[in-house]
């Protein structure tokens, strides 16, 4: 087993650190979620965590790792003996985000179960992780499916696997580590509850701190036992300070006051529901007791609200999370007070900026603070550049609405999402099929069918079928996969009315939001001027292209030929990457083309290598006066799709009807 990085030896983020540490002193915290770019030491310092944890009492041979002082009634080991056990480190689990539903929760042999009632179960990861750390990196690429599991094991503690009628539970009761990237895709409001604190970070624009990251990374790398040694002292007093805090919380005092302001607080940032009021509670009990106190003050108050507010007042993908940090010191001011309020500040609490509840670090060279919240460059990640004269500012986006469903005809086969029809391992039965691999989902009237012809020749004596693996039928079902849906946005002269182009962003910032609850990745391309670019490749991260939709500039010629051509080379390399996920093209413009010779002949040519190619697509029409050319619509005939008005885009409009976007034209012929 490889030495992991000393946890004491991360440099900086110190809200990353406060944050972990806090949860092994109370796990009722609810565990972390860590955004951030990428190459910021998220997983090194989540890795490193699980080391300092105490060891745990476990029932030897256990493979659910029951405590030995009251062990699990329902256990699939069981029943144990109440009595002594054995000890062993902490576990931290890892779920990749490929992992099947059976890796997670574990698999039943139903040959066995069919032929013999026997129950015999092989535990998955939930099992591993029970009474430890499940970690997940990229959480926000999880699958649904899998993400369904979870909340159900956070929710009720514990795990149940069924197979046709065949029932295991076990308890699962885990700390829950999180971590991800934004630019890769949002997690769903659900499961980002779930996460009971939350932390941004970012790699500090500080020279020297730098130099220290890549000093003592150097170092791990070419010893990597012997760095973890000379950091040895470090980890042991940490590890002391996790027990003594654990054995303190017990009798820390969350006076009324402390709760006043934790209440007060969650209604002033309009937070839903009652688990913020209850997480930032269990939150400053447990800063109390990492500094040694047994009363909650209102610092304690004023950390556990940065740390466990700012995922849950987000209202839709495109709200940055955060907390306004002028509006939570007036409102613990004013609810402030009462006699478990009075004291002075410990010295040794944690303070506003909420590093005073970390262990200091005492190795050689260890700068401490740092601008660990900068933000990138202007200009950085993409953003579109300037095309030279004509040139508008950017128009703000109208505000968003509920949008027509728009799909892709046919069935498809892609990653699991909400928007169009597809085979799928979840969804209706629609038949029946040998499996391929592993049986995952039994078809039970099929394999019994199957079964039947065969019972005299296999000599059947009692009252159970004789039941062979060639019996065996896998379940075909049909569900909803996500889509690869590109934008191809006219950002051209003929669209720069401000407040046309408002209306216009607000069109396709609506459709951003329907494809954020339908699981689709994004792309965006933009034409004008003189060519056509891509504002933002196919990504997960629907935010994101709401960030570069309402930076886009307007202005110049329409070069509808070029957008398109553009759109289509994305598809191309996209569909080598990806070639199960179906794309979904939505064009929005007036249809007019300009610049270069015979632009209108270039632009039928370039959408009728979409046609070829049967890409659905939808052409949200623009044009706007009393004196309309129709051309959207013709450009909607060579794309072998439809048009559709602003008007008719929103859900509750007359013409807003659920419809594929495959054109009537198309369906006629």
């Amino acid at each position: 087993m490889s030495t992991p990085f000393p946890f004491t030896a991360v440099v900086g983020q110190d809200d990353l650190r406060l944050a972990l540490l806090l949860n092994a002193v109370s796990p009722a915290v609810g565990g972390v979620l860590v955004r951030g770019e990428k190459g910021t030491a998220k997983s090194t310092a989540v890795r490193a965590l699980s080391a300092l944890l105490p060891e745990v009492d476990v029932v030897a041979g256990c493979r659910f790792s029951c405590a030995p002082a009251a062990p699990d009634p329902a256990c699939p080991d069981g029943p144990h003996e109440v009595g002594t056990g054995t000890r062993r480190p902490a576990r931290m689990v890892e779920l990749p985000v490929g992992a099947s539903e059976d890796r997670l929760v574990g698999s039943l042999d139903i040959e066995r179960a069919l032929a013999d009632g026997v129950k015999a179960f092989e535990p998955g990861l939930l099992a591993d992780a029970h009474r430890g750390i499940l970690y997940v990196d990229e959480v926000n690429l999880l699958h649904d499916h899998l993400v369904d599991l979870l909340l159900d094991a956070a929710a009720m503690g514990a795990s149940y696997v069924e197979r046709e009628g065949v029932s295991v539970r076990h308890a699962a009761r885990f700390l829950l580590v999180g971590t991800m990237n934004p630019e890769e895709g949002e997690l769903r409001p659900q499961l980002l509850d779930r996460f009971g604190l939350t932390v941004e970070v970012a790699a500090s624009r500080e020279p020297d701190q730098r130099v220290e990251v890549v000093r003592r990374r150097l170092a791990y790398d070419d010893d990597p036992e012997g760095f973890a040694a000379r950091w040895a002292d470090e980890e042991s007093a940490v590890r002391a300070r996790i027990v003594a805090a654990r054995a303190l919380l017990p009798s820390v005092r969350l006076g009324d006051g402390a709760l006043r302001q934790i209440a007060a607080t969650c209604a002033a940032f309009e937070v839903d529901g009652m688990r913020a009021d209850i997480v930032m509670a269990r939150t400053a009990t447990a800063l109390a007791a990492w500094a040694g106190r047994t009363d909650v003050l209102a610092e304690d108050v004023r950390q556990a609200a940065l740390l466990a507010l700012p995922h849950r007042r987000r209202r839709n993908p495109f709200d940055a999370p955060g907390l306004d940090e002028n509006k939570l010191d007036e409102t613990l001011e004013e609810f402030g007070g009462g006699d478990d309020n009075d004291e002075d500040p410990d010295p040794e609490g944690p303070g506003p900026s909420g590093g005073g509840g970390q262990p200091p670090q005492e190795g050689p060279e260890s700068p401490e603070g740092g601008d660990t919240g900068a933000q990138p460059e202007a200009g950085e990640a993409g953003q579109p550049q300037s095309s030279g004269a004509g040139e508008q500012q950017p128009a703000r986006a109208g505000e968003p609405f509920r949008t027509k469903v728009l799909s892709v005809p046919g069935l498809g086969e892609g990653a699991a999402g909400r928007r169009s029809r597809a085979r799928t391992e979840h969804g209706r039965t629609t038949g029946a099929r040998r499996p391929r691999g592993a049986l995952t989902k039994l078809h039970l009237a099929a394999t019994v069918l199957a079964a039947a012809p065969h019972q005299r020749a296999r000599g059947r004596s009692g009252p159970g079928l004789v039941v062979r693996r060639d019996d065996l039928r896998q379940a075909t079902r049909e569900g909803r996969e996500g889509n690869l849906v590109l934008f191809v946005v006219d950002a051209s002269g003929s669209m720069a009315a401000r407040q046309r182009m408002s209306a216009v962003k607000g069109a396709v910032l609506s459709l951003l939001l329907d494809a954020y609850q339908r699981r689709d990745k994004v792309g965006l391309v933009t034409f004008r001027g003189s060519a056509g670019e891509v504002a933002l490749p196919p990504t997960s991260s629907v935010d994101a292209a709401a960030v570069r939709l309402e930076s886009l500039p307007t202005g110049g010629r329409t070069p509808l030929a070029a957008g398109l051509l553009k759109a289509h080379d994305v598809l191309r390399v996209e569909r080598l990457r990806d070639p199960a996920r179906r794309p979904l093209v939505v064009v929005v413009t007036d249809g007019r083309a300009t610049g270069g010779p015979e632009p209108v002949a270039l632009a039928g040519r370039a959408a009728r290598l979409f046609a070829a190619e049967q890409v659905a697509s939808v052409v949200v029409d623009c044009e706007s006066g009393p004196v309309r050319l129709g051309l959207a619509g013709q450009l909607a005939g060579e794309l072998g799709g439809t048009a559709v008005t602003l008007d008719e885009l929103r859900a509750d409009s007359i013409a807003g009807l659920v419809r594929d976007v495959q054109g009537d034209s198309r369906r006629a012929a």
